[in-house]
């Protein structure tokens, strides 16, 4: 599996994502900038990241300007075509106003910006320690909307504390029903808040980010 990496004006976690796949899980990497829109060295097979940091500044809604760069043009139809998708922190934001991902992401509840390591889980599965670092990361979605994501197994990731217990306690946003990630009905659309690839490599005392990974199948 090859990745690509989109950069808009304002990542600031784009090389982190590329050191990360590149050095910690051994992938080959090609960094995407986001006036082009070339994405023929990609196959359905591989996978585009939209990393996290402040495209064009937020001076709109969070990802509502990076939606209309010519890029994203090209990794709207990649998604539409089956391609793997992968938005983190503020590539979740600008998933979700592509319209590749349902729902939005709004200003933390406590309308503050947070930074610091919390638990996710996904389904049963164990809590992993993962970093997050935002300021607009409590999904939302109607009541419909939240109900089709919980039948269709759309929900990926849950805030919960270290034992995996899922309660309002262990939410740091606010996020409805504590989600922390959504795929698409495709499972080929990915968002979350939480980074993973801050946490895939010794040195920095986390390997969950790997698990994070696999669990998407982008290993």
């Amino acid at each position: 599996m090859k990745f690509g990496v989109v950069v808009f004006p304002g990542s600031n976690c784009d090389r982190d994502m590329q050191d990360s796949l590149q050095n910690d899980l051994g992938k080959e990497v090609i960094m995407l900038w986001h006036k082009d829109k070339d994405l023929s060295m990609f196959t359905t097979e591989d996978c585009i990241i939209l990393p996290g940091g402040f495209s064009y500044g937020d001076y709109l809604r969070c990802g509502a300007i990076a939606r209309f760069s010519p890029m994203m043009q090209s990794v709207i139809e990649f998604a539409n075509k089956g391609g793997k998708v992968l938005g983190v922190c503020n590539g979740f934001q600008i998933l979700c106003e592509s319209g590749l991902l349902p729902g939005v992401l709004l200003q933390n509840a406590n309308q503050q910006f947070i930074c610091k390591n919390v638990f996710i889980k996904n389904g049963d599965g164990s809590a992993l320690k993962i970093p997050i670092a935002h300021g607009e990361g409590r999904f939302h979605a109607d009541e419909a909307t939240l109900d089709a994501l919980e039948a269709n197994g759309q929900v990926i990731f849950r805030y919960c504390d270290e034992n995996g217990k899922i309660d309002a306690a262990y939410n740091p946003n606010g996020a409805i029903r504590n989600i922390a990630g959504i795929r698409n009905a495709g499972n080929n659309v990915f968002g979350m808040m939480p980074h993973p690839e801050r946490a895939t490599t010794p040195s920095l005392m986390n390997m969950d980010g790997k698990k994070v990974f696999e669990i998407l199948g982008l290993n």
